[in-house]
This record gives C-alpha cells, structure tokens and sequence, in this order.
C-alpha cells in the first residue's frame, strides 16, 4: 500500500511541484499586496493631501505593481523552463498536469479594485509585459478615445450631412426649419435691435433695468425706443408729454445704464409724419392735421409743421448727448429712427393735392433730415420702408434720398418676398449705400391678443437671417442689422396688445437666434437655458421630448412655466388668464347660442323652461368670482411692471367685459324665472324686432282688389 503510494507520488512529481511553486507565487503576490496597502493607506486617510502629492503616490504605486509583476513574471518563466528541460529529459506530463498548466495566467490587476491576479488559458511569457501596459493605457484613455471617435464621425459627416441632422431636430422640437440657416450657414447679423415701443402701456423704469443684463446676455447690441407722449417734452411742447411721461433725470439714467454698463446703443423712433396721433388729437396742434376729421398725419406742406417736428426731434436728440456743463457719462447713439410709415392720409389737402404723392413724401423725409445731419452731422437718420416700396428708380435717384437715410424694411409675416421681392432689393442697393431690416416679436398678429403666437414670431426672424444672407451682399455697406420690434398698439387709439412681460419668452427665443445666426438645437450650447434661469436643465435623451417645443397653434412652450425670468410670473398669469376667458367664452356661446332655452329668442319673448334656466346659469356666480379674483391676481402682479393707469386698462380691457357678459346672461336668467304664466302658442310677433329687419306681418300687407265675376 506504501510503496504504491510512493510509486504514485513518484511518477507525479512534476505536478507537485508545479502547484507547490504556483503556492509560493501567491504566496508572494499576496504579500506584496498588503505591504503596498499598508504603506499607502496613511496617506489616503489624510485629508488635507495636495492632489500633486497624491498623484505621484499613485504613479510610484503603479510602478511598484508592473515591478513586482514582471519580476514575478520572471521567476514563473524560470521555473517553467526548467520543468520543461527536466521533463523532456525524463517523461510527458500528464493530461491532469496539461490543463494545470493552461490554466495559469498572470494578469496585473487594476489599480482600483486590487483583485486578486485572475487565470486565463495559455502561458504568458517575457514578450506579454507590454502588452499589459498597453491595455492599461487603453483603459485608461477609453472615454477619451470614445470622444474622439465621435468628433471623428462628425467630421466625416459632409456639409448636407450635417444640415439634414440639424433640420430633422428642428421638426422634432415644433422649430419652423428654413432651408440654408443652420451651423454651418451664415453669421448672424452684426447690430441686433431691441423695439421698445413705450405708447400707451410704459413700463416702469425699474423692470426695463431688469430687462437690460438679459437682452445683453441673449445678444442685444441696441435699442429702438419709440418714446411717443412718454417723452419729457418741455416748454412750448410740454403738452405732448402724457401725464404720466418719465421724467428727465429717470430717463437719462436709463439710457447712460444701459448705454455705459451693459454696452448697448440706443436708436430714439420720433414719428414725424403718420402716426402722429398723440399730437395732433390735442386742442391747438388740430390745424396741423392733413384733414381735419383725421389726427393721424400731419399735414406737409404747412411751415407751422416743419418748425413742430424741428423743435420735437431737437429736444430728443439733445436728452440723448451729454450737455457740455454736466458731466453726464456719453450714450451709445449714433442714429436716429424718424418713422415715416403708414402715412394714411397724404396729399389730400387744397395745397398737398398740387403736388405728387411720391414727390410730397421724398420732399418731406430730405427736409427733415437734412435738418437733422446740419445740426448733427455725426448722426445718421432712419426711416420705415413701405413708402418707398412703390416708387420707381428714377424717383429715389432723383431725389437723392439714398445720401440722407437709410431704411428699415419691415415685413413680419413668414413669407418675406411676398411684400419685398428680389427686384426690389436691387432698387434699394441702387439707391442706399446700408439698409436695416425690422422682424417683430411681438405685436404683430392681431390688434387685441393677449399671448403672442410664439412659433409665428420665431419663423418670421429665422427668415429673416436667409434673406440678409442672400440680400446683404448687395448694398456696398451691407445691411446694418436687424430691428425686433415689440408694438404695444397699433396706433395711438388702439387697445392694448401683448405686455411685454407676456412677450418675453418669444423675444428671448428670437433674440437668442438671431444672435448666434440659427437656433441652437443643443440646449448646453444655447445661452437661453441660462439666461431663463431653468429650475432643471431637460435632457432629451433622458425624457424623450425635446428640451423646447413648439407648434403653430400653441402660443408658449411647457419650458416658460418652470422657468424664472423678468416678467415670468406676468407671463404665466396671462397662461392662466388666456385659458380662463376661454373658458368662460365656451360657456357663454354654448349658453346663449347653442342651448334652446336661454338664447336671445328665449328672452326677447321671455319664455323658457324655469328648470333649464337654473341648469345653464348655476356656473355663473361662480365664475364671475373666479374673474374677480384674476382680476385683483392682476393688480398685484403688473403693479412691479405698470403704474395704476396702464393696470386699469388692462383689466378692463380683459377682464371686465367677461364679468359684464356673465352678468347680463345671469339677469336674463333671472327675468325668465320671474315669470310664473306662459301664453299659448303661437307667440306674439316682437314689432321691434319686424322693424329693425324690415319685414311687415300679413295684417300691414296691402290688400289686393277682388275681382269681379263675369255675369
């Protein structure tokens, strides 16, 4: 039994002795591990350790482990090969020893999990060192090399490529795609104009101060405020100034603000021939009217209106530069806008019917600017486009209006062509060194919205940056920039349109990419997530919605609700509001006009079912309720951007003629209940109502003679 034992152990010694060297390898793989801990950890549980010092305990550490690998490594080699001499001096090994053998592998093991050495098939000889730094410099550059795989799929991606990508994110997220803006198409515009348009509804000074770091921010580069009666006009003047017009002193240091600390310049719009309404409504300027029945254009050919306009311009220009005795910091002011658009009633006076139309208004436009660049040479004067867009090349060449302004073309719809087409920018080149262009954000799509059609507004501008990239090159000076324009009415008698607080996400949206020449459909590249001041930056591929939506029927994006930006709680009043009135406004129809037993007809005769009447009018009180509250909700809230008079108008504008409606069909409700007796049918004709439509009842017919019978 013995000596078979000793026969068996005698034939297996190569084994043996192969797994007692395998033991003693781990054995020192083992203990260099945990002298290597143990020297390391003090230093890992201070913590004021100096990252350099750190980092070189990590490299002498790396060099430590590859040390003792390799001379590991040989020592294994060594045994190796004197077990293969001895063995071919004495016999094979055994299968048993074979796959003891291929399954012994050194691996070095990661620094940060210090695993135990892993087995793997096949031997690993002296050459297989560096093939373990090499796969550690592998793993430890994979997210970089990953990066600069994607860099390198990106430039491999051709110009169309690119563009194709860009659009189909365009048409995920709702953005109007226009063909050639994108990255790769052209620069954005060089001057950038913010609209102001201050009649009627002026904010305080206070919030457009707010409004100046973010405009500069999103890529502002000026302002055009159109100031109308809420400028300071003095002396002879003074009673063109609203009664609640800026004062001077505010004014001016608005306007050094912005111009000094935020770098912007600033463009003053004075209208000087239609538009005028603000002046010519009042008792003593009647006279200077075109037509007396009409205020909105002044009348031409009168000496009274030139001096007007010479002693409007003058006290404006002069707010806008530094007084030789002050010492007023200078203002960003090189132009200034003089209007001129929308002349409606022109040439229809005994004088200004002697003249040509085109001749009057070019003649008009020279004198006052060439008032303008005699006393301010240094100034260079604007004026809206439409007017000129029907004259002829020989008209603008002859008048030589091309050496005294420079134009703002104005188009606010998506189709741009429609109203300036390619021949007529080539009249313009012709005749003007420079032009400027003028898109809207807001104000634009219906004289009484309450929320502006953001997607809308959005196209208009990107349209825009295609045609001053295709149109710019022809000028000799190109085209100056583009002018967003914000109007707060349509003309001094209007109602109110959209609050610029309610047009802020659209303006900074539109702002944003006519700065950077295309929107950004990256929302880390895209200054506007910053700016809104987002509680959450979105992630698209997280959610799987874009970060912004938009869509042609929807007038904002989820992305506005969550956000914190001047105005935004102004903004998201006017949401709430929007939804509200159109809630009452279904309710309202559906009462009066759908339902039959609460419409016009049921009450002119009043007649109807007491039990429907209290079913149609039982939501009454409590919405008329809920619009009081909205309308108090609305005090608060504009009292940080409007004075008492412009929050008035705008509840009354809104608010009031729901609540008024509400309570009409409530007391009609309440005049059918009245009633406890009904008449047969049919019901008395409404005499009233016969001659208002001008129908006669079969008694009033006039009778027709009988005839007589024959014999």
């Amino acid at each position: 039994m013995h000596s078979n034992l000793l026969i068996f152990i005698w034939r297996r010694k190569l084994s043996f002795l192969l797994l007692a060297a395998g033991f003693i390898l781990l054995a020192l793989w083992t203990w260099a591990i945990l002298v290597d801990t143990t020297k390391t950890l003090p230093s890992l549980t201070q913590a004021n350790v100096a990252a350099a010092a750190a980092e070189e305990n990590e490299v002498k550490a790396n060099y430590q482990h590859v040390h003792i690998i390799q001379k590991l490594i040989a020592q294994a080699n060594r045994v190796l090969r004197a077990e293969r001499q001895k063995d071919k001096q004495n016999t094979i090994a055994t299968p048993a020893v074979q796959r003891l053998l291929g399954n012994v592998r050194f691996l070095r093991p990661t620094q940060a999990k210090k695993a135990p050495l892993p087995l793997d098939d096949g031997y690993l000889f002296e050459q297989e060192r560096l093939k373990i730094l090499e796969q550690q410099q592998r793993q430890r550059n994979a997210g970089m090399e990953e990066l600069n795989a994607n860099a390198e799929d990106e430039r491999l991606l051709s110009s169309a490529e690119r563009q194709s990508q860009y659009e189909r994110e365009l048409q995920r997220m709702g953005v109007p795609v226009v063909a050639g803006i994108g990255p790769d198409g052209p620069r954005a515009p060089p001057e950038r104009l913010v609209h102001l348009d201050l009649k009627g509804a002026p904010p305080k000074l206070s919030f457009l101060k707010q409004l100046l770091p973010v405009l500069r921010a999103l890529g502002a580069t000026g302002l055009l405020i159109e100031y109308e009666d809420m400028f300071p006009y003095t002396g002879a003047l003074q009673p063109l100034a609203a009664h609640n017009a800026y004062k001077q002193q505010e004014l001016r240091d608005f306007l050094e603000t912005a111009s000094v600390e935020h770098g912007l310049s600033v463009m003053p719009l004075v209208q000087t021939f239609g538009h005028l309404e603000y002046a010519l409504k009042l008792d003593g300027f009647e006279q200077l009217r075109e037509l007396p029945e009409s205020p909105q254009s002044i009348c031409p050919s009168q000496p009274q209106s030139l001096a007007l306009l010479e002693q409007m311009l003058a006290q404006v220009i002069e707010l806008h530069l530094p007084s030789n005795a002050s010492h007023e910091l200078p203002i960003k002011f090189t132009h200034i806008h003089i209007g001129c658009d929308e002349v409606q009633r022109m040439g229809e006076c005994a004088r200004c019917r002697q003249r040509l139309r085109n001749e009057l208004f070019l003649s008009h436009v020279i004198s006052l600017a060439h008032f303008v660049r005699r006393r301010w040479p240094h100034l260079n004067v604007v004026i809206w486009d439409d007017h000129l867009r029907q004259m002829t090349l020989s008209e603008l060449q002859n008048s030589q209006i091309g050496s005294y302004v420079e134009p703002m073309v104005w188009v606010y719809f998506h189709d741009i062509y429609q109203f300036i087409q390619p021949q007529l920018w080539d009249t313009y080149a012709k005749i003007f060194p420079s032009a400027w262009a003028a898109s809207a954000f807001k104000g634009a799509f219906g004289e009484s919205l309450l929320v502006p059609p953001l997607q809308r507004h959005l196209e208009n501008n990107i349209r825009w940056l295609a045609v001053i990239a295709k149109e710019g090159g022809r000028f000799a000076k190109g085209l100056r920039g583009l002018a967003l324009t914000g109007w707060q009415r349509y003309d001094h008698f209007a109602v109110l349109c959209e609050l610029l607080p309610v047009g802020m996400p659209s303006l900074m949206v539109s702002l944003s990419t006519v700065s950077k020449g295309y929107f950004s459909t990256n929302p880390r590249d895209s200054e506007l997530l910053h700016v809104l001041r987002c509680v959450f930056q979105p992630d698209s591929r997280r959610s799987g919605h874009p970060w912004l939506q938009l869509h042609p029927n929807v007038h904002h994006s989820q992305l506005f609700a969550i956000c914190s930006y001047p105005g935004h709680l102004v903004f998201k009043y006017a949401l709430r509001l929007y939804d509200k009135l159109a809630e009452v406004g279904m309710y309202l129809q559906q009462t009066r006009e759908q339902s039959a037993w609460l419409s016009d007809y049921n009450v002119r005769h009043n007649f109807s079912s007491p039990l429907r009447v209290l079913e149609l009018t039982a939501r009454t009180p409590q919405l008329i309720e809920e619009l009081r509250v909205m309308a108090r909700e609305a005090q608060q809230l504009l009292w940080e951007v409007y004075d008492e008079h412009t929050v008035a108008e705008f509840v009354e504008q809104h608010i009031y003629p729901s609540i008024s409606a509400l309570h009409r069909q409530l007391s009609s409700g309440q005049l059918l209940l009245q009633r406890r007796t009904w008449p047969q049918r049919p019901l008395p004709l409404s005499l009233e109502y016969q001659q208002d439509m001008g129908l006669i009842t079969l008694d009033q017919q006039p009778q027709q003679p009988q005839q007589q019978q024959p014999h």
